[in-house]
Formats: structure tokens, sequence, C-alpha cells
């Protein structure tokens, strides 16, 4: 009970790496809200988590979207204690033509792509945190932890935009955590590796229809296909991974951690 009493937003909650995060810190005693788009996952996901959490629409995308789930959540659960900023790919349905253009390289990409790409993944962890920061001044201190990617440090060429948007995540991450030190306020990152969401699963949709040896599987055959040619400790990651890691990061045993990236990726990145 590392969090008991600690108030902790988590965007993009209601399934996936968010899910599992929000979970894990209700796990420790904080009281959580989750902010998604689909504010019917998002509700039913507190409800099943309980302990006080709430769970909303909110696309955290949006400025006046951002600034007003933060305010909800302060009225009503009485504060911030903890930000977590995982809102990012995979918070909608994958889009055709991402999915077409997978594999194709930067040239394949529209600029809408890019900037979409770019304001799911950067402009959220950038406008919740400004939103919440001064609640988290309020409260004396605090912790942000922001969800990159091993792709925000590694080349990645088929998805270009994504990458540059989680090394985006990664230096805003360092960025802030210096400014907000004095505050007594820690931000880091976490970093996935392989991890079966619906990103992923657009990904081994589009790497099936793709590639011939993949012809008679399906996607999630070519994904543990992927984890165990490429994942040194052979096994994929999980939500629960993400979320205990969220949890510690957040909590006084990690008082004096901030300014860091943490891979999660069962040595991918060791390669």
């Amino acid at each position: 009970m590392r969090l008991q009493d600690r108030v902790a937003i988590v965007t993009g909650g209601a399934r996936g790496i968010g899910e599992g995060i929000a979970r894990c810190l209700a796990a420790e005693g904080a009281r959580v809200a989750i902010l998604d788009l689909d504010g019917d996952g998002a509700a039913a996901t507190a409800r099943d988590i309980g302990d006080g959490a709430i769970g909303f629409a909110c696309d955290v995308a949006l400025e006046a979207d951002a600034v007003a789930g933060v305010e909800r959540v302060v009225r009503d659960l009485g504060g911030i204690d903890i930000v977590v900023n995982n809102a990012g790919a995979g918070r909608g349905p994958i889009p055709a033509e991402a999915l077409n253009s997978f594999g194709g390289g930067i040239t394949n990409v529209t600029q809408e792509s890019w900037d979409e790409t770019l304001g799911q993944n950067l402009r959220t962890t950038f406008l919740v945190s400004r939103a919440a920061i001064p609640h988290l001044e309020a409260r004396g201190g605090g912790a942000i932890v922001n969800i990159s990617s091993i792709a925000g440090f590694t080349a990645s060429p088929t998805l270009a935009a994504y990458a540059a948007a989680k090394a985006g995540v990664i230096s805003f991450t360092r960025s802030l955590a210096l400014e907000l030190a004095p505050k007594d306020i820690r931000v880091n990152a976490i970093c996935p590796g392989f991890l079966w969401t619906r990103a992923w699963q657009g990904m081994a949709t589009a790497i099936q229809a793709s590639n011939p040896a993949y012809a008679d599987a399906t996607p999630r055959d070519v994904f543990l296909d992927m984890v165990k040619r490429g994942v040194p400790m052979g096994r994929e990651q999980t939500p629960e991974d993400i979320g205990k890691v969220a949890a510690f990061l957040a909590s006084e045993d990690a008082r004096n951690i901030t300014g860091q990236y943490v891979a999660v990726d069962g040595g991918i990145t060791l390669q």
C-alpha cells in the first residue's frame, strides 16, 4: 500500500497498458481517475477497480478537454498526487491508411498522419502535465510518469512518426524533471517493449497481410513469433509489468529518481 490515500490520474486507462497501470496503482492504495476517449469503457474499468476509482470521457489531445478533465479530478477526488500520461497510439481504431503504409517508409506517411501521431503521443503528455502541475505543487510535490516506448530510442524506419513522438516524450520527461525538481515533483518515463495491445494487433495485421510467410497465421500468431525471435527473455511484456514499474516510480521508494527512462522490454534493446 505504498500509494495509500494518493490520487492518481491515468490517461488512456480504459484498457490495455493504461488499465494495467490503473489496477496496479489502485492495488497500492491510490484512488484512480481514468481519463479516456471511451468514457463508457473508462467508467466500467473504474467500477471494476472500485476503491473510489472514477472514469470518464476525455480527449486529452485537446487543451480544453485536458484542463477540464484535470479540474474534474481535483473537484471529485480532492487533489492530484500522481499523473500517468499513457494515452497514445492505440487509443482509437488503427486507420486503414496506417496499416496500408506499414513498412513503406516515411514517403508513405501523410502530413495528417504525422500530425495526428504526434498529437496523440506527445501533445497529450504536454497538455495533461501542464494542467496538473499547479495541483501537484499544491500538494507539496508528486510524481509524473510518462509512457514512452522502446521505439523512442531505437531506429524505427517503418514507424517514424510514432518513434519521433516517443523520443519527444523522453526528451520532454528529462526537461520537465529538471524544471520541477526544486518543487519535489519527479518526472520519469517507462518504455514498454512488446505488448499485445490494439496498436500491436494493428501492426501484426499489417505484417501478416504483407508477408507471405504469415499467410496462414493470425495476427496473434505473428505477434508471438516476433516475441520469440526478438525478445531475449522469450516472453511478451504485459500491462501489469508496466503498471508495477509505474507504481514504484510514483511511490516514495523512488523519491530520488527523476528524469530517467526505464525500458521494460525483456532485453530487446540490449541487442
